[in-house]
């Protein structure tokens, strides 16, 4: 059977979208940082129908910051790959040929910096992670002790960070006084456009020191103030990990070997701040939104769809539940979803926003019941440090505020913590995938066994939960409870009594 590539793209099965344009005679006009399945599901599929639509000059050039996995496997398929959309009703196939070119920035810094300095880039965007920001603890700014942040520093030339690349290829245009390109953030940060400016700003103030070039960091900064644009993005669809069971989907449904095909749900949404200062994709025409003010809507798929989709994940994965629609198909997490989101999530959101909740959650309670696609809830535990601080605590400090209960929040949140615990309800241990894992393993062996002195220790980690909730008795004393409850009845019996109660 032959590999997945050009010479393939006219003996595809008829029932199977291709592109509507020559792949191998597209220009250039976006650099993505962070070419995993997330983007390959959303922006570029996006992308991909602006050119079949006639807009052949916004191929894309992705870049890796770590693996050269995503390179290796679509390189030798010029670019291309499938991806599919699955749902109770079937399996439909597309072949994707808007990534033109794929870096791994490790092995090519230098060339990663120049296609982002090239004037025919006109937008940058990133789906690198909470965690590929290198916040500070505080979540107010750059972490200069991050490794990546300080290589960059030392040697910004040559950068290993997403800011760094972003500073490097911005000191060669404004050094040669080029345009400037939008930055595109589309990871799940509320005003992730202005914290990817801050962030940037920040390491062109630290470059100076560090490096002793003050003069071009000057004139970097002023450039990156005057010349960059960084609008406020939303993004959602659920993409899980690859299997080789989708790899055997994609051979069926193509005829060809595809050695990395993506398996998505049908639903995708992007909404957008409308700031470009370079021109972009008529995106519209294909199902963006581009909006004023994007604030809200991130507030409501972080605390509704994200935080669902973590409480799912900690609860689900200790009970053996192993994806998502096994765990919403559980009538006791079903039941508690729901409840968190009317009683004490809705809420919490902006009135402009309330009146769609309904129709939200109804479409997101299908989404997560997919039996397609198999998204498995281990996946959704990782990072839970970076995950929570945007999914659940934002509506857990508003309640606070106006002097509301809280009790289904601090469940999910002591959801987390029994899951930190490394140990199923079946008694099989697992491993946390979490960049904090060293700090969060001290803080809870340095506690002991009781519910009450774990989650003292846990709220004491102020990466995750700041200052003010370690301060609040309340907080701590109503996490410890729920806490003990999941301990001793496990997820099931332990969400069915927390709703009762």
């Amino acid at each position: 059977m032959n590999r997945l590539g050009l010479h393939c793209l006219e003996r595809l099965p008829g029932q199977v979208r291709r592109p509507m344009y020559d792949p191998a005679t597209v220009r250039n006009g976006i650099v993505h940082i962070g070419a995993g399945n997330f983007h390959r599901a959303h922006q570029a599929a996006y992308t991909d129908a602006a050119m079949s639509a006639g807009e052949a000059d916004w191929g894309i050039i992705g870049v890796s910051l770590r693996s050269p996995g995503v390179r290796d496997a679509l390189a030798p398929q010029d670019g291309l790959y499938t991806l599919i959309e699955r749902d109770a009703d079937g399996d439909r196939a597309r072949v994707v040929g808007a990534i033109r070119e794929l870096l791994v920035a490790p092995q090519a810094r230098g060339a990663a910096v120049d296609r982002i300095a090239a004037d025919a880039t006109r937008i940058v965007s990133l789906t690198v992670t909470e965690k590929g920001y290198c916040r500070a603890a505080s979540g107010d700014g750059l972490d200069l002790g991050a490794p990546e942040i300080a290589h960059d520093l030392s040697d910004p030339g040559r950068p290993a960070s997403a800011i760094g690349l972003l500073y490097a290829a911005s000191r060669e245009r404004a050094a040669r006084g080029a345009r400037g390109f939008t930055v595109l953030s589309c990871d799940n940060l509320s005003g992730n456009g202005g914290i990817v400016r801050r962030l940037l700003l920040e390491f062109a103030d630290a470059v100076a020191p560090a490096h002793g070039d003050a003069p071009t960091a000057r004139r970097t900064r002023d450039w990156v103030e005057r010349e960059l644009s960084f609008p406020d993005a939303m993004v959602d669809r659920i993409v899980p990990q690859t299997t080789d069971a989708d790899r055997e989907l994609a051979r069926r449904l193509t005829g060809c070997e595809d050695a990395w095909p993506v398996a998505t749900e049908p639903f995708t949404q992007w909404v957008i701040e409308d700031r470009f200062v370079a021109g972009r994709p008529q995106w519209q025409a294909h199902g963006v939104e581009f909006v004023d003010d994007v604030s809200q809507w991130e507030a409501m798929k972080l605390r509704l769809l994200n935080a669902a989709h973590s409480c799912l994940a900690y609860l689900g994965a200790p009970a053996g539940l192993e994806t998502v629609d096994r765990a919403i198909g559980e009538p006791a997490l079903r039941g508690f979803v729901e409840a968190l989101w009317a009683r004490e999530v809705t809420p919490t959101l902006d009135p402009s926003v309330q009146r769609r909740v309904p129709g939200y959650c109804a479409s997101l309670i299908a989404r997560f019941a997919n039996p397609a696609l198999g998204h498995r809830t281990r996946q959704i535990a990782m990072d839970g440090s970076q995950k929570l601080p945007l999914r659940v605590l934002p509506s857990l400090r508003a309640r606070l505020r106006r002097g509301e209960s809280f009790e289904l929040l601090a469940f999910a949140v002591a959801a987390w913590i029994r899951y930190l615990d490394g140990r199923s309800e079946s008694g099989a241990a697992y491993a946390i995938d979490d960049p904090l894992t060293a700090e969060l393993e001290r803080a809870i062996a340095g506690a002991g066994p009781e519910p009450r002195a774990v989650v003292a220790a846990l709220l004491a980690v102020e990466p995750v939960f700041g200052r003010d909730l370690a301060q609040d008795p309340r907080v701590g004393r109503t996490i410890a409870a729920q806490l003990t409850r999941l301990r001793a009845l496990g997820s099931l019996a332990a969400a069915r009594e927390a709703l009762a109660g």
